[in-house]
C-alpha cells in the first residue's frame, strides 16, 4: 500500500499499519454484513441469506481459484474437510437466525465466546492443557456471558442461547482448522470451505425458499461480498501484520454494529451488553495472547478472528 505526495517519491506504509487498515476496514464489513443480515432477514428466510452469503462469496472467490488451479483441491483429508463445512454450515443458520431476533450488540458481544470455547475443546480434541492462567481467563470469560444474560434479573433470550450454541460449533471448526493446516495449505482449507459451505447451505435454504426481489437480491449480494471482503482483509492483515497488534482491534466491530443498530433500527446499547461484550472480548483475546506467546506463531485468523457468520 503506497501513498504519493504532491511532490516526491511514493513512501509505503509499514506493514503493521497496513495491517491495522485492513483489520480496521475487516470489522466494518462484519458490521455491515451483520446490520445487512438483520434487515433482509426480515424479509427473507434467514437460511436462503445464508446460502448467498456462501454463493456470492464463492462467485467472489472464484477468479481466485481458476488463477491456483486445481492443484489446490489435492489433499488426504477430504472427510474432515466436510465435517469442518457442516459444522460452520450450522453455526451460521444459527448465528443469522440470531441475528434476526435479537439486537445486534447483544448478538456480537456473545460472539466473542467462540475463543473460549475453542479452549476448552482443545483439550478434547488435541490434548492440550489448561494452565492456571488461562483457566482464570476462562472463569471470566464465561463471566461476561452471565452478565450479559443476566439469568434472574432478565428473561434468557432465544437468540442469545443460539449465538451462544454456535460460537461453540465453530470453536469445534476451529480445532478442525488446527488438524488440518498440520497436512493441507490454507488455500486448500479455504477452497473447500467455500464449496462445501455453498452445497451444504443451500439444503435447508430449499424448504424455505422465495425468489427475491430485485432490491433483496442487491442487499443479498452485498452481504456476500462484505463477508468474503472481510475474511480476504482479515487474512491479509494477519498475514503481513503481528497477531498481538492487529487482533484487539477486532473490538471495533461491537462499536460498528452499536452505531448501525441505532442508526437502522433504533436499538439502544444496552450497557449489560456492552460490559459483557468488553469481559468476554478481553479473555478471549487474553487466551490468544497467550498462544502465541507459548507457541510462538500466531492462531490463525480465520479461526480466531471471524465471527460465525
Amino acid at each position: 500500500m503506497r501513498f504519493a505526495g504532491a511532490a516526491g517519491p511514493r513512501v509505503a506504509l509499514p506493514q503493521n499499519l497496513q495491517a491495522l487498515l485492513f483489520m480496521f476496514t475487516a470489522t466494518v464489513c462484519f458490521a455491515s454484513m451483520h446490520t445487512a443480515v438483520r434487515h433482509v432477514g426480515s424479509e427473507i428466510h434467514p437460511f436462503e441469506v445464508a446460502f448467498f452469503r456462501n454463493f456470492v462469496a464463492l462467485l467472489v472467490s472464484l477468479p481466485w481459484f481458476l488463477r491456483v488451479g486445481t492443484a489446490t483441491l489435492k489433499t488426504r483429508r477430504l472427510g474432515l474437510h466436510f465435517l469442518r463445512a457442516i459444522l460452520q454450515t450450522v453455526a451460521m443458520l444459527m448465528f443469522f437466525v440470531a441475528l434476526s431476533l435479537s439486537p445486534l450488540v447483544i448478538v456480537s458481544a456473545i460472539s466473542f465466546t467462540a475463543p473460549l470455547f475453542a479452549s476448552l475443546v482443545a483439550v478434547l480434541m488435541l490434548g492440550e492443557r489448561i494452565r492456571m492462567r488461562r483457566g482464570l481467563a476462562l472463569v471470566v470469560g464465561f463471566a461476561g456471558v452471565l452478565v450479559v444474560l443476566r439469568p434472574g434479573f432478565s428473561d434468557i433470550n432465544p437468540a442469545v442461547l443460539l449465538t451462544l450454541a454456535s460460537s461453540l460449533l465453530w470453536a469445534f471448526a476451529i480445532n478442525f482448522i488446527k488438524m488440518l493446516t498440520r497436512t493441507d495449505s490454507n488455500a486448500t482449507i479455504m477452497a473447500y470451505l467455500s464449496l462445501f459451505m455453498t452445497g451444504l447451505a443451500l439444503i435447508p435454504a430449499v424448504f424455505v425458499w422465495q425468489w427475491p426481489s430485485a432490491s433483496q437480491l442487491a442487499w443479498l449480494t452485498a452481504i456476500g461480498v462484505a463477508g468474503a471482503t472481510g475474511q480476504l482483509l482479515v487474512t491479509q492483515s494477519l498475514r503481513i501484520g503481528e497477531a498481538t497488534l492487529v487482533m484487539p482491534l477486532d473490538f471495533m466491530r461491537l462499536i460498528w454494529v452499536s452505531l448501525l443498530g441505532y442508526a437502522f433500527f433504533a436499538e439502544i446499547p444496552d450497557v449489560w451488553g456492552w460490559i459483557g461484550g468488553v469481559i468476554i472480548f478481553a479473555s478471549g483475546t487474553y487466551i490468544s495472547f497467550r498462544e502465541v506467546r507459548l507457541k510462538g506463531r500466531p492462531p490463525k485468523g480465520e479461526s480466531v478472528i471471524t465471527p460465525p457468520g
